[in-house]
């Protein structure tokens, strides 16, 4: 199973401000010449912000840092920075993101001057919104026909393939990934799936805002099942919130469903029909295209089998509901504006806060990007990202593996055997910087200017017979999960690699131009980040093959475990919103990860200052400024919606706890006075200190 871990990257260039050597005098006069002017100095790089590459405008001085540092950081920018009305949060993430989509939209209208251009035909159809609102429900019928005319269960099997096939999702979710415990090769895997709603929480909890959800989430299966012609909208919407409701409670947890050796179940596909003998899984799986298959990886079995017996139990009516209004969903951007937003007003508003919708350039952008991910990334790396910087961000891609090197030998809790075995590991690991090293061909793939749903329906079947064309095939290490213009960084346990997509390589995150400790303390404990993952809670499961195994000895999974019982108790001690707390082992890999990443920069921090104190800049130490640089990438503001939908079921903390794991690091305490009685103080003896 292929885990990705998505986060954030930091990264740090050496030499800081990069300068330009003084042009040399003109040579003396001879005494009849006239005197020559001395050629001016060419002027020295400016950072993008501020000056030396951080927001000091944006901090809050009198906020004690001790206190709370993210305010002290941040808060004047979070005071005076509002949430833009098509977002449901705003930060450094989602302005970088602003800037990719500027950048890109302009590179797909300069493709679309060329009428022939398969980028511009795709572009154009989403924009056409004038065809869309005339075609009306025609161009999805034929398979909103086919689900209405299902006549038994027996063709359901059947018809959760075909719908798998289109993106539109059923009770059971499938794809193709690694086997965990035989990484060479591919295997299919099976999970649970089923919710309208984001999270087995929001069917179950009894909080008012939740419980309010409930009855939002209700009026909006109405709403489509209205929309869509069917009568008795109101009960039949009814009904499929009852069954949803017992998928939830048959439902693993976000927590469990997180660890990799309990979701590691390997069956044959005879031991899959005895276990849920209320599905005819042979029949879905054949019909799905994965050929030939003989086992699987079930992720949370006893869901499984719990979800196959309600589909099982289930009147015929409400199954064909539940998909009716999926494909309604999953396809509504291309549908008439009455779909549309009524879509919008629930998974972008009522979840999430949102109050409007993007402007339609940007969800075409993104549109076009999805279905022609190659094409337009190919024009993004030619226009916006020179090899010059690849092979910076690779020189500090390793500087922080280095400091991880370092690290592992200075372990007081871990065997030198298993010390050895880390070493391996961090040897065998591939970083990948800015794009792949190869492209997938995309001409294949049909698009039509004047066909918008079409184009989606064709894109989601070439996406889905690429995935399962992996099954039998040789490892694909080139593939990446991520487009190159995305705001984002990744570890794939599978692949044993760290992926920093080139448009995360920008300010605050990096700059060439800042001080070098902004950069360590943005990009390169980004980069330490994902390089930690692959030693966090579930990443250590790892070995340097990516293999699922038992490397560690039991005294070192026992130290090992002590410590992130203290990083989760800790993180499930901060309440963001009234009664919400974090939840501290849904967040512990990312905050493992985090600890980790930050530690792993001030190394490399430290040691690129060759055994010289840093200089004091602006007032402020290097330390100062390497922790600042930290915080001023996780500003971010969050509408309170988004919030709470983060806090059930992001595994990322938010921001201001995220900056806070500066509390577990001693070098912190020191460049801040940081005192006894100060909120964020821990005693020297409670800092959780793991890699």
């Amino acid at each position: 199973m292929t885990k990705l871990t998505i986060l954030l990257a930091s990264t740090a260039f050496l030499a800081g401000c990069a300068t330009q050597p003084m042009p040399s005098a003109a040579p003396m006069p001879m005494p009849e010449a006239a005197p020559q002017p001395m050629p001016e100095a060419a002027p020295m790089p400016h950072p993008t912000i501020g000056a030396f590459g951080f927001d000091k405008a944006g901090m809050d001085t009198s906020v004690v840092p001790g206190n709370n540092f993210y305010d002290y950081a941040n808060g004047t920018w979070a005071k005076n920075t509002p949430i833009p009305a098509d977002k449901s949060n705003y930060g450094m993430f989602t302005y970088l993101d602003d800037i990719s989509r500027e950048r890109t939209k302009k590179l797909i209208e300069d493709a679309a001057q060329d009428p022939t251009s398969r980028i511009g035909a795709v572009y154009a159809s989403f924009m056409d919104q004038q065809t869309i609102e005339a075609k009306g429900l025609a161009p999805i019928n034929p398979w909103l026909n086919q689900i209405r005319g299902l006549k038994s269960k027996a063709g359901l099997a059947s018809l959760y393939a075909a719908a798998g096939k289109m993106g539109v999702s059923t009770p059971f979710g499938g794809y193709v990934g690694q086997d965990d415990k035989n990484p060479e090769e591919y295997i299919l895997s099976l999970g649970q799936s089923g919710l309208g709603m984001p999270d087995r929480d929001y069917y179950l909890k009894t909080d008012a805002k939740l419980v309010e959800t409930r009855g939002k989430y209700l009026q909006h299966l109405t709403n489509m099942l209205t929309l869509a012609g069917e009568p008795n909208a109101a009960a039949r919407a009814q009904a499929i919130l009852a069954f949803e409701t017992k998928i939830a409670e048959g439902s693993w947890t976000r927590i469990e469903s997180r660890d990799a050796t309990k979701t590691y179940n390997k069956m044959t596909l005879a031991e899959l029909a005895r276990s849920a003998p209320g599905y005819d899984f042979t029949r879905m799986i054949k019909e799905s295209g994965a050929q030939g298959v003989q086992s699987l990886i079930v992720a949370q079995p006893t869901a499984i089998t719990k979800i196959a017996a309600l589909v099982d139990k289930a009147p015929l009516g409400v199954l064909k509901d539940q998909l009716l209004i999926r494909s309604l969903d999953s396809y509504s951007a291309y549908l008439p504006q009455a779909f549309d937003k009524e879509s919008f007003s629930f998974y972008g508003t009522t979840l999430s806060g949102t109050p409007e919708q993007e402007v339609r350039w940007k969800r075409a952008v993104d549109f076009t990007t999805g279905v022609l991910q190659d094409d337009v990334s190919k024009l993004y790396v030619a226009q916006y990202y020179p090899p010059e910087t690849k092979a910076a961000a690779d020189q500090l891609v390793h500087n922080i593996i280095g400091a991880m090197d370092r690290r592992i030998d200075k372990l007081d809790w871990m065997v030198p055997a298993t010390k050895a075995k880390a070493h391996e590991k961090l040897a065998a690991f591939t970083p990948k910087i800015g794009y792949p090293s190869q492209w997938r061909d995309m001409s294949a793939l049909v698009v039509d200017r004047g066909d918008a749903l079409g184009n989606a329906m064709r894109s989601n079947a070439f996406d889905y017979a690429y995935n399962v064309g992996k099954l039998g095939g040789p490892l694909r290490r080139w593939e990446w999960g991520m487009t190159p213009m995305t705001i984002n960084a990744y570890a794939n346990f599978g692949m044993v690699e760290i992926v920093f997509p080139a448009a995360i390589l920008q300010p605050p995150f990096f700059d060439p131009n800042a001080d070098p400790a902004i950069n360590y303390g943005g990009i390169g404990a980004v980069i330490g980040h994902e390089l930690s993952h692959h030693f966090d809670d579930q990443g250590a499961k790892y070995d340097k093959s990516g293999r699922l195994s038992d490397w560690w000895t039991p005294a070192d999974v026992a130290a090992f475990n002590a410590r992130l019982d203290s990083l989760g108790k800790q993180y499930d001690g901060y309440e963001p919103l009234p009664g919400m707390h974090v939840q501290g082992k849904l967040t512990m890999g990312e905050n493992v990860a985090d600890l980790a990443g930050l530690t792993l920069a001030h190394d490399a921090y430290i040691a690129s200052l060759n055994g010289q104190p840093a200089p004091v800049i602006d007032g402020l130490t290097g330390d100062q400024r390497f922790y600042l640089g930290w915080a001023q990438v996780w500003r971010r503001n969050y509408r309170e919606a988004n919030l709470r939908q983060r806090l059930l079921t992001d595994p990322h903390s938010p921001s201001a706890q995220r900056v806070s794991v500066v509390r577990n690091m001693d070098p912190w305490y020191s460049a801040y006075n940081v005192q006894p009685g100060q909120a964020l103080y821990l005693s020297p003896e409670t800092r959780v200190r793991i890699w």
